[in-house]
């Protein structure tokens, strides 16, 4: 496992980030919980962590949200314009999202972050 501590970007009212957030728990991980939500992300973490999930930013958005229908259904932008859109509304970021050093992998379903604790 990597020395850096390994994150969780976290929103406790989502049933998958708790059940993530469980499975760092039982498997005894040290790790570190950003609520995204209350400690918003920048542009440049969002695009690493694109990098490291290997997706695309609007791969991340999560558009089944009200305020992505009532407002951005339809349109496109570039990655630099699905950031901006992350940044400004975070409840749009895919969730949860575990980084461990130079990896990272979204917690749907929650075992999907077991390929990166190793």
């Amino acid at each position: 496992m990597s020395k850096e501590t390994v994150k969780i970007y976290h929103n406790p009212r989502c049933s998958k980030s708790r059940n993530t957030l469980a499975i760092l728990e039982e498997k005894g991980i040290n790790f570190e919980v950003i609520e995204y939500l209350n400690t918003p992300l920048d542009q440049k973490k969002l695009k690493s962590l694109c990098k490291k999930l290997n997706i695309t930013p609007e791969t991340l958005i999560r558009k089944g949200e009200a305020i992505f229908k009532e407002n951005y259904a339809g349109k496109t932008f570039s990655d630099s314009g699905w950031i901006d859109l992350m940044v400004k509304h975070p409840i749009l970021i895919e969730r949860p999202i575990v980084e461990n050093g130079a990896k990272a992998a979204i917690g749907r379903p929650p075992e999907n972050i077991l390929a990166v604790l190793d």
